[in-house]
């Protein structure tokens, strides 16, 4: 019985949830899943039992094209916690939501692709784009931050049009009509169309440190369960090392969550971590990372000019000790 005791309170101090013989179903809120890398790490958790072993049988996923729909979504929800856009968060926290910040995403602009017609091949670096029109997902998405930050490095903010253009098939129709001349790509939907466009250049040559994506949750549920939240940082963590440490497995696992050829989860995996194996936080926060996209923020007029108080909106409490960054 001793042993069990003490078993238990390890486990609790781990943010695993004791005591409860059924795991309650649940569906996750992650943006773009299945579209966009960020959710691999759920999809390793969920099939390799990590969400289980902490009292959740998550069911599913609901996602959408990111922005303030997957914040909406994440409230709307029984469990209202999700991974979503750093913008979002910071949006929606702008406008007085009680939301909290409490783990970190997705730290590299690695799968944030610019591509062009197979035809072509004047688009090769940022600089091209000069007189050029492009693509971006919407307001206030990792997307219209990145491309004004990339706009504004290379001093083309009056010599490139951008257009909204919604989700990314939206975006390749208006590229094969010839309304832009360039449109944003995530992986692994590049390894699904790549033969068909043709790959401009990453956002990691002008953004190689962006934290594109954030754990949120409301504040008051937060408080109310603070060791189911220790508890889904510390199975996303776990995926994110299984992705790392077996890679073969992990795209065999993606394959079948996202609906894909398992040739192409490799590929877009071996891409990933080819690029940088540190794609995925554990869970850190990388605040230089997240300070670029405030800039960008800034360069919209979405937030004020000046130094972010992170503070105020993160809360590394629920973190390993050993992942706890607070910030001076």
């Amino acid at each position: 019985m001793r042993t069990s005791v003490l078993a238990c309170a390890a486990m609790f101090s781990a943010g695993i949830i004791c005591g409860s013989s059924a795991a309650s179903a649940v569906e996750l809120n992650v943006t773009q899943f299945g579209i966009g890398m960020y959710g691999v790490p759920y999809a390793v958790a969920v099939e390799k039992g990590y969400f289980r072993e902490i009292g959740l049988d998550v069911t599913g996923f609901l996602t959408s094209a990111g922005g303030g729909t997957t914040i909406r979504n994440v409230l709307a929800s029984d469990l209202p916690y999700g991974e979503v856009s750093l913008p979002a968060a910071l949006v929606a926290l702008k406008q007085g939501l009680k939301l909290s910040i409490i783990h970190g995403g997705v730290a590299r602009g690695t799968d944030q692709l610019w591509v062009t017609r197979k035809d072509d091949d004047s688009i090769k670096k940022p600089e091209d784009l000069k007189g050029k029109k492009i693509g971006f997902s919407g307001p206030n998405g990792v997307t219209d931050i990145l491309s004004s930050i990339m706009l504004d490095r290379y001093h083309l903010k009056d010599s490139v049009q951008r257009r909204a253009v919604g989700a990314v098939g939206a975006g390749l129709t208006a590229l094969r009509e010839g309304a832009i001349d360039a449109t944003y790509m995530f992986q692994p939907a590049w390894d699904r169309e790549k033969d068909k466009y043709r790959l401009a250049f990453s956002s990691s040559v002008f953004a190689p440190r962006v934290m594109q994506t954030v754990g949120i949750v409301r504040t008051d549920y937060l408080k109310e369960k603070p060791e189911l939240f220790r508890g889904i940082i510390a199975a996303r963590r776990k995926g994110v090392e299984f992705i790392q440490q077996h890679p073969d497995e992990a795209a065999a696992i993606m394959a079948k969550y996202y609906k894909m050829d398992v040739g192409q989860a490799k590929e877009a995996l071996g891409f990933i971590l080819g690029a940088d194996p540190n794609y995925w936080s554990n869970g850190e926060f990388d605040y230089e990372g997240m300070d670029v996209l405030v800039k960008g923020l800034q360069l919209i007029n979405t937030l004020p000019p000046g130094p972010y108080d992170w503070s105020k909106v993160i809360d590394e409490d629920y973190l390993p000790k050993d992942l706890r960054r607070t910030k001076h």
